[in-house]
């Protein structure tokens, strides 16, 4: 055994390190066949149990990946819902299946996602905190007072527990897009995570945490990626290509989804013939074939409005015999009825 240095040795050798004094003698010693040291070789701690499959670079590829599908799929379900949804990435890591499975709680909404062309299946859990509050809401629940019940979905619950799953399932798609145009589906449908096994227990997955916020409610969200699943495309992570933004592309596409989403939209539109200022007392004494005189001329342009704001001016007429309004041009800003 070497002998133990005292703190004097220590000392005297850290200054000497500090000093460059070592320099010399470190190259005879790797000339007379000493260990030769290698500063530019660095040694990284590795555990057999938690091996990290996927690097720090294409980690933080995928958690700016899955900051996107956040934010599609806060305003996909602020939409559908009526009311302000927040959705965050609250975290990302790599663990062990079985790690992952033993952190969910039980019963939960627990669903198996098949990502074709990628071989395998996904997973993907919504906490019961944050599912029962969604499920009052789209019923007419005011979340109010809503006791969190601790038992499984019943099948009504899960239908309706399918329409987010549906839009969160087409926010990943667009997110993956860049990556690999997946298509996403619901093979299964499970309350008990451990009883569920897509692969060994000891394999490596990537877990991203999300945050749900409704209100005063608030839940959480995890997706479960095994590594096997994205083998294929995972060195597309760390490319240039994929985090190069397309802001042409990305526009025309959020134009037309914004399009055909509002075209079946219905708007209140009305066309003002003009105002006039009578008292009450002759509004009460109004009868059939009375004339009142308006602000306008009858050669005069009307304006119409639509959702109470002023967008269009034209002129009334009939229309096969219904009454019609035809539009000549688009109102000034500020024009009033």
């Amino acid at each position: 055994m070497p002998d133990v240095l005292d703190q004097d040795e220590v000392d005297a050798l850290l200054n000497a390190v500090a000093g460059g004094d070592l320099g010399d003698s470190a190259e005879e010693g790797s000339e007379s066949g000493g260990m030769a040291v290698h500063a530019e070789k660095e040694v990284h701690g590795y555990d057999f149990k938690r091996p990290e499959r996927v690097s720090k670079d294409q980690m933080r590829a995928f958690e700016g990946l899955h900051e996107r599908f956040a934010r599609n799929f806060g305003a996909a379900l602020s939409g559908y819902l009526r009311t302000i949804v927040e959705v965050k990435v609250r975290s990302i890591e790599q663990l062990t299946y079985a790690e992952f499975t033993y952190s969910l709680p039980s019963p939960t909404s627990f669903s198996l996602l098949s990502c074709e062309p990628l071989e395998g299946q996904i997973c993907l859990e919504i906490s019961p905190l944050i599912v029962y509050p969604i499920i009052d809401r789209m019923l007419g629940g005011s979340n109010a007072e809503l006791y969190i019940p601790q038992r499984p979905l019943t099948q009504i619950e899960q239908r309706l527990a399918n329409r987010i799953i549906e839009r969160a399932l087409s926010a990943l798609a667009e997110a993956w897009n860049n990556v690999v145009e997946a298509t996403f589906e619901v093979v299964q449908h499970e309350s008990n995570p451990q009883l569920v096994q897509i692969v060994a227990p000891n394999e490596v997955v990537v877990v991203i945490g999300f945050e749900l916020k409704m209100g005063n409610r608030a839940g959480s969200m995890s997706l479960c990626i095994p590594y096997n699943v994205i083998e294929p495309v995972v060195g597309r992570l760390t490319s240039e290509d994929w985090f190069t933004y397309r802001k042409h592309d990305t526009h025309i596409e959020q134009r037309e989804r914004l399009l055909e989403n509002l075209f079946p939209a219905r708007l209140r539109s009305r066309v003002y013939l003009g105002r006039s200022k009578i008292k009450v007392s002759e509004l009460l004494a109004l009868e059939k074939g009375d004339v009142l005189k308006l602000d306008k001329e009858a050669d005069e342009e009307l304006v119409m409005q639509t959702e109470g704001k002023s967008k269009f001016v034209g002129r009334i007429g009939q229309f096969r015999g219904n009454k019609a309004f035809k539009i000549s041009g688009f109102a000034k800003p500020g024009t009033t009825i």
